[in-house]
């Protein structure tokens, strides 16, 4: 492993038991409803460098909710801590979205760089923020926590494909959310892209399925036709945001319940 190749690790710390159509834009159109299962991920990309958290799980504010009826696997910043990641050892967070379940514990970071789509700051501080059918994703308090990121000067806005670290390049894509970042990390055998909900199951990159909550359609396509594009690449895999089959197609890590898998491209 180089300073500009990393071990990349998913980690799972909630889930949600749901039906299809709750979950699926119009999902009448493609058939009849079904269960399905819905995961909760964060991420981590590190070398003897540096440690980068991508995303950063949903916090307290969002625990007394019941809106998603989910059981919770691990705490967030615990699980972090159990894989020998301390908040001052991060030099980076990468906020691909500024969903609850995505910002919820950037607070527990305060010294490290927070990188975000210059796009999705403006929205989710903007005018249209607080309507309902936005607002119901997010957190006041996490919104509150980025402009705090933004006067302390250590919010990182990126309004295009920008390396932000050595191996590591953050996409804006836009749909689910104005903007919504892919992240695409060197690892020693490829390249590992965190679609994080850019596509949240790879159904929706497969078979065309934009996901229930977005902000622009057409955008939401876009990104499935550049992840489509991007998979044609030789040692190049994608890992939604949210889909339990990532547990089943990367191998585990040993000591944490299963609920730590290392993405390995080949």
């Amino acid at each position: 492993m180089t300073s500009s190749t990393y071990e990349v690790l998913a980690i799972r710390y909630a889930t949600r038991a749901t039906t299809r159509s709750s979950l699926f834009l119009n999902h009448h159109v493609y058939g009849p409803d079904g269960p399905i299962d819905m995961d909760f991920f964060l991420w981590v990309a590190r070398n003897e460098e540096r440690t980068v958290v991508i995303d950063t799980g949903y916090g307290e504010a969002a625990l007394g909710t019941t809106r998603l009826r989910r059981s919770e696997l691990a705490e967030p910043i615990a699980a972090l801590a159990g894989l020998g990641v301390h908040p001052e050892s991060v030099s980076q967070v990468i906020a691909t979205h500024a969903h609850y379940d995505h910002i919820g514990n950037l607070a527990a970071f305060p010294e490290s760089e927070i990188v975000i789509a210059r796009a999705e700051f403006d929205f989710w501080t903007g005018p249209y923020a607080g309507r309902q059918l936005f607002a119901h994703t997010t957190e006041p308090s996490d919104l509150a926590h980025l402009v705090k990121v933004r006067d302390e000067g250590r919010a990182g806005f990126v309004d295009a494909a920008t390396t932000v670290a050595p191996g590591i390049e953050v996409i804006p894509v836009g749909g689910h959310t104005p903007g919504q970042l892919v992240v695409s990390v060197a690892t020693a055998t490829g390249r590992a892209v965190l679609t994080s909900d850019a596509a949240h199951f790879y159904e929706e990159i497969e078979l065309d399925r934009p996901f229930a909550y977005l902000t622009d359609l057409v955008g939401v396509y876009r990104a499935y036709e550049l992840l489509r594009e991007m998979a044609t690449e030789p040692g190049l895999v994608l890992v939604p945001g949210h889909d339990p089959d990532v547990m089943r197609r990367f191998p585990t890590l040993d000591g944490h319940d299963g609920l730590v898998a290392r993405i390995s491209p080949c």
